[in-house]
This record gives structure tokens, sequence and C-alpha cells, in this order.
């Protein structure tokens, strides 16, 4: 690195070594770092060959968070279960379990989820306080 850089890490701890990175910083060679990642998680600021390194700043892996963060990671995760439930899940999803279950085009509920309904019918919870009741959601189970 340039000598009087910045460094910065938010991806992965064990891509910098701590030690190296301390002695970088006593040696004046980096100006400062900021770490939100560690090898070893939680990080403890007290131990460790950074703990008396100058001008390093250590966050417990939540650099990421603020309102509009938040509120983003519920529309991305709502938008990818929308997507998920009306079969638009890409082919090159790695994480995906039972994706077999899944269409590979779009259109109503994936396979998976068009369980036949339980003996007479399927139920609800009804209205509080009442019994259930039979439920045939429209466009599920041939309805």
């Amino acid at each position: 690195m340039r000598p009087g850089a910045f460094l910065v890490n938010t991806a992965r701890g064990g891509l910098v070594d701590d030690e190296s990175l301390a002695a970088a910083l006593k040696q004046g060679r980096i100006r400062a770092a900021a770490l939100d990642v560690h090898e070893s998680e939680p990080y403890n600021v007290f131990q460790g060959s950074l703990k008396d390194a100058p001008n390093i700043l250590c966050t417990p892996h939540a650099a990421f968070y603020s309102e509009a963060s938040c509120t983003e990671l519920r529309e991305m995760a709502a938008s990818e279960i929308r997507r998920a439930i009306v079969g638009r899940i890409p082919d090159c999803l790695r994480n995906c379990v039972n994706k077999e279950y899944f269409p590979s085009t779009g259109g109503g509920l994936p396979a998976g989820l068009n369980y036949p309904p339980p003996p007479g019918g399927p139920v609800s919870a009804g209205p509080p306080g009442g019994p259930p009741g039979p439920v045939v959601p429209e466009g599920m189970n041939g309805g």
C-alpha cells in the first residue's frame, strides 16, 4: 500500500492480518484504519495486537446500520420473497433449497407450494373466538 494510506475493511475479517496492520499503524506506514469485521467475532478491543495501535476505529460488525439500511433490507427481502412466489427464480441462484420445486418461468405459485388440500379441504383459523372454517385461496390448488 502507498505510505500514509487509509485502510477500511467491511468485507471479511481474514483479509487483514491484525499483527501486520498494528505494525504498519505504529510505524506510520498506514495513517489510519477502520475495521467493521474481524477474524474472530465478537471482537475484543482490549486484547490482541491492535489494542495499542494508534488511529484505529473498530466497530462490532454493525457499520451498515441506519434507519434507511434497515428499511432497504426489509424491502429487498420482501421483493425476493415475491419473486420466488411468482416463480421468477434465476437459474444461477446458489443458495436455494429444493430449487427443483420452483418453475423456471413465471406464472402462479411454485409447484412446491401447490400441495393438495388436507381431507375436508383447507382450514383457516376462522374469526376470533369462532370455529375454524374451510378456505380455498383464489388461484391455489386448482381453485
